[in-house]
């Protein structure tokens, strides 16, 4: 059986077990690219090994493809497909650092926000409004990238100032509501969308200049210029720089710190922020909360007025 027609088998089998499986069908592809659609047990280690390390340092995206392949290779030897696995016996320890979602400050937002139009030149297929839609749900809203291009006209419900959300991460549907100002963002957003393409309940909230569905890579694509012109850009080279779904973690860092300033009890409103989210537990919203020196310059005050209204007692 050739390669091509495994990995087919492989997705069909994981997703009649309710597995989405898309970022694993797009390595899965890569792989096969990389190593040609030979039947599946004449695949050698030393493929599979450059297809593993790359070009760059042992990272997490390592962990990730091997991973994926482990689950490939655990379906075909089950199913009499090969008669051993080429995977590597021992994994390398990583050699490059780990990567750290970028937060955004609040500045940094409003020059992405401001610097649409010129990332978005006639012949892009996202217009700059539909751009800085994008950016201010990812950020206000704290939505995942998908969630937000998977947004039907009839999931928005700007009356009540609510976002549906359904079956995202998961398998999960969820309802996000909007502050003021994103309902008011989102409200001027709709008056130019709905000028220019159908407003049926079908129809995508977020769509491109044709009025077709947004990629995510056209997407991303477009935010890779947007940052360029914002001059947002970090050390590290082209695989460490900000992201998009940075956008998201900003959101949840700022609200954290919003929290810490008024006062609020902020252990009892992160299992809200977890379903706000969409988290099935507070471990994952944890993983959103980088410490950035302004959360923990307002982590340490709450201690500190803790410790001192504890040595007054």
């Amino acid at each position: 059986m050739n390669l091509s027609t495994a990995i087919s088998f492989y997705l069909s089998y994981m997703r009649s077990l309710g597995h989405r499986f898309q970022t694993e069908e797009r390595l899965l592809k890569a792989f096969r690219k990389a190593v040609g659609d030979l039947p599946i047990c004449n695949v050698e280690t030393g493929p599979v090994l450059a297809f593993l390390d790359g070009a760059g340092p042992v990272t997490e995206y390592w962990a990730k493809k091997y991973h994926v392949l482990s689950g490939l290779y655990r379906f075909a030897l089950t199913r009499g497909l090969v008669s051993r696995s080429p995977l590597p016996r021992r994994i390398p320890r990583r050699t490059g650092p780990a990567f750290v979602p970028y937060i955004y400050t609040q500045e940094e937002i409003r020059n992405l926000l401001d610097a649409c139009p010129a990332a978005c030149p006639r012949k892009c297929h996202i217009e700059e409004y539909v751009l800085r839609a994008l950016v201010v749900l990812l950020y206000g809203a704290a939505l995942r990238l998908g969630e937000a291009l998977s947004l039907t006209m009839a999931d928005v419900d700007l009356a009540h100032a609510i976002l549906r959300i359904r079956e995202t991460k998961f398998f999960k549907s969820r309802l996000v509501p909007l502050g003021r100002d994103l309902t008011k963002a989102m409200s001027e957003y709709l008056g130019k969308r709905n000028s220019q393409h159908p407003a049926t309940d079908e129809a995508l909230f977020l769509c491109s200049r044709v009025g077709h569905a947004v990629p995510k890579h056209m997407a991303e694509s477009a935010f890779r210029r947007l940052r360029c012109h914002a001059g947002i850009q970090r050390e590290g080279g082209c695989r460490r720089q900000p992201r998009l779904h940075d956008l998201r973690h900003s959101g949840v860092v700022h609200r954290v710190v919003a929290w810490y300033r008024n006062g609020d009890n902020v252990q009892d409103l992160l299992p809200k922020l977890a379903t706000y989210l969409g988290h099935v537990d507070l471990h994952a919203t944890q993983q959103y909360l980088t410490m950035t020196p302004e959360l923990l310059r307002e982590a340490s005050l709450r201690f500190e007025r803790y410790a001192m209204e504890t040595d007054h007692a």
